[in-house]
């Protein structure tokens, strides 16, 4: 589908704070986010760290309407979105990248029901 090769993937799991005082200092960003993602790719692989915030995906899922698996697998999409080259900056980037997340996690719902 995106012509990549998986290389080192790690999902580092951690709170609100560590990923605002990650956010702040990488990113000069003073705002809590759910996912910060570290590229490492060297194309045709993607490889990377990727921080996700258990505070965040269960506010999200709670905020959504889903489930908190349903919302931790759409963050973790998100970043490895990322690394293949998507980006969410700007309206049309932004509706492109939800595309894509929810292809994957559709993807993955047949993937479950197949089971």
């Amino acid at each position: 589908m995106h012509k990549c090769r998986l290389g080192n993937l790690s999902f580092i799991f951690v709170d609100d704070e560590q990923l605002l005082l990650m956010n702040k200092q990488y990113l000069q960003h003073d705002y809590y986010t759910d996912i910060i993602t570290f590229d490492y790719s060297e194309p045709p692989r993607i490889s990377g760290d990727l921080f996700i915030s258990v505070d965040r995906v269960k506010d999200n899922a709670k905020s959504f309407g889903v489930g908190f698996n349903t919302e931790l697998h759409r963050v973790m999409v998100h970043g490895v979105l990322h690394l293949i080259g998507f980006s969410d900056k700007g309206k049309k980037a932004e509706l492109m990248m939800r595309k894509q997340e929810e292809e994957a996690l559709l993807l993955r719902e047949e993937i479950l029901s197949a089971e």
